[in-house]
């Protein structure tokens, strides 16, 4: 049911824990399924040069944090927006269909963490597509 990544990255995830002097942090939840997922990040220079993650929730929830934190470390800011819950999936060699939800999660925090950096520097922020319960409902048909 779960490729061998995401077993990889739930059972050693990447990036785990809280950046104290992080100039971006986002969070999500989804309160129909209890997945929640806080992302820190220093930029420097417009680079994030680390970035973490705490998550409260299911395995596939865990191996999409830990995934989208390796796919963004060291981008630009751009480029780390452009980061799709597609490409996390597909980094993760797949999630099930009814875990879509947690791959979405994960490009949302990014998005709020981005946009909270963005803030604090003065700039504007960026529109931003929240889809979570979008997603959910499709999923499980709610």
């Amino acid at each position: 049911m779960y490729s061998e990544k995401v077993m990889d990255h739930f059972r050693n995830p990447r990036n785990v824990g809280e950046i104290a002097d992080a100039n971006g942090v986002g969070e999500v939840g989804n309160p129909k399924c209890g997945d929640i997922m806080k992302i820190y990040l220093k930029v420097e220079d417009n680079i994030i040069k680390d970035v973490t993650f705490k998550t409260f929730g299911c395995g596939s929830a865990i191996a999409s944090s830990s995934m989208a934190t390796e796919l963004i470390k060291g981008k630009t800011i751009e480029e780390a927006w452009e980061l799709t819950n597609k490409a996390v999936a597909e980094a993760l060699d797949g999630l099930p269909p009814v875990k879509m939800h947690c791959s979405v999660l994960a490009e949302e925090a990014i998005h709020k963490a981005i946009n909270d950096y963005r803030r604090n520097a003065g700039l504007e922020t960026w529109y931003m597509e929240e889809h979570s319960d979008h997603i959910h409902e499709e999923v499980h048909g709610e």
